[in-house]
């Protein structure tokens, strides 16, 4: 049932719709709901408390800074909490229809996850990475608001890895960043989904009152052999797997290394998701994963290091050497006193 079939005549006018978050998508989505009043809410209050009374009606909350971790990360927040505050603002303006921008992080990427992954499947965050974990219970949180009173509707969007020439995040980075570290053998297919195309997904869900849970991604993914080619990265020496992690930890500590902790099981298992719940509604997506990939990474990382960071970097590159040759040592000297046992 779309928006326009359930207001009342007075209200046909100028439906309102407020838009919680700010940033690229923010602008994006305002642009296309051009026949809706649209008032945008950026919450930079460390309490996150709305600044619009009870005397303020919205029809439509359309949630955004709880699926951006560079937000939530930025102020210090949990998106659980945030998720709760939006609760008591769609309470206070007497809104019906809840719009939550999340991620199909929430699926977790697992070696024997199906693919692709449909709405119907199983919930199974990494527990290492909070903040997936606390954007399942986001989810739970406006289900429970939608089946509280009659009349409500929420739509859950799960986009892939959003990106955008004026809007990648440092954890779309990340994760770009992470995929192209991998071994082609190791890696699974990967997907990216441009801001274009998850701002015209909210804004059919805003228009169409969608109800229920949709992923957010363009058709198919990425191929680690194709992928290989669109990073331009050459043969990487394989690590052990400690050695990796010890390597990864201390690359993220200085903010610019491939992936932080909690985050490897997304580069290694599959976590891709089907688009056809979506597309059945009359969303189509308009930029392919090689494109949105491209985009999203043009600038390396390492263009943009101040002098002071790729000192830190090198420290850090000298730390992981040590760590490496320490724990070689120690593999090497375990399996000479086993062949000395063995030979008496």
């Amino acid at each position: 049932m779309s928006l326009a079939a359930v207001l009342t005549e007075p209200e046909m006018a100028m439906p309102r719709v407020l838009v919680r978050g700010s940033g690229a998508l923010a602008r994006r989505v305002a642009a296309l709901l051009d026949e809706f009043e649209v008032t945008i809410d950026e919450g930079r209050s460390d309490s996150d408390t709305s600044s619009f009374t009870t005397a303020e009606r919205f029809e439509v909350v359309v949630e955004l800074s709880v699926g951006d971790h560079d937000t939530m990360a930025r102020r210090r927040r949990s998106a659980t909490v945030a998720a709760d505050r939006l609760i008591g603002v769609a309470a206070s303006v007497g809104a019906t229809h809840v719009v939550l921008v999340s991620s199909a992080m929430v699926y977790g990427a697992a070696p024997n996850n199906p693919v692709p992954l449909t709405e119907e499947a199983i919930l199974r965050p990494d527990p290492r990475f909070i903040y997936a974990r606390q954007l399942a219970t986001a989810e739970l949180l406006v289900e429970r608001w939608r089946c509280s009173a009659a009349g409500r509707a929420s739509t859950v969007l799960r986009p892939a890895i959003p990106m955008a020439a004026d809007g990648t995040s440092s954890l779309a980075r990340a994760l770009a960043a992470g995929f192209g570290q991998r071994f082609v053998e190791s890696r699974s297919g990967s997907q990216f989904v441009h801001l274009d195309d998850v701002a015209t997904a909210v804004a059919l869900g805003v228009r169409e009152r969608l109800d229920g849970v949709y992923n957010v991604a363009p058709d198919g993914w990425i191929p680690g052999e194709r992928l290989l080619a669109l990073t331009g990265d050459g043969f990487h020496v394989p690590l052990p797997d400690r050695v990796a992690e010890v390597v990864e930890a201390l690359r993220w500590r200085f903010q610019r290394g491939p992936i932080p902790p909690g985050l490897r099981s997304y580069t290694q298992y599959p976590w891709s998701v089907a688009n056809d719940k979506l597309k059945a509604c009359g969303w189509c997506p308009t930029v392919t994963n090689e494109q949105v990939y491209v985009e999203g990474t043009e600038g390396r990382w390492w263009t943009t290091i101040t002098p002071k960071r790729r000192q830190e970097l090198a420290l850090g590159a000298v730390g992981a050497l040590v760590i490496a040759a320490f724990t070689a040592g120690l593999s090497l000297l375990a399996w000479s006193r086993r062949r000395a046992s063995r030979s008496r």
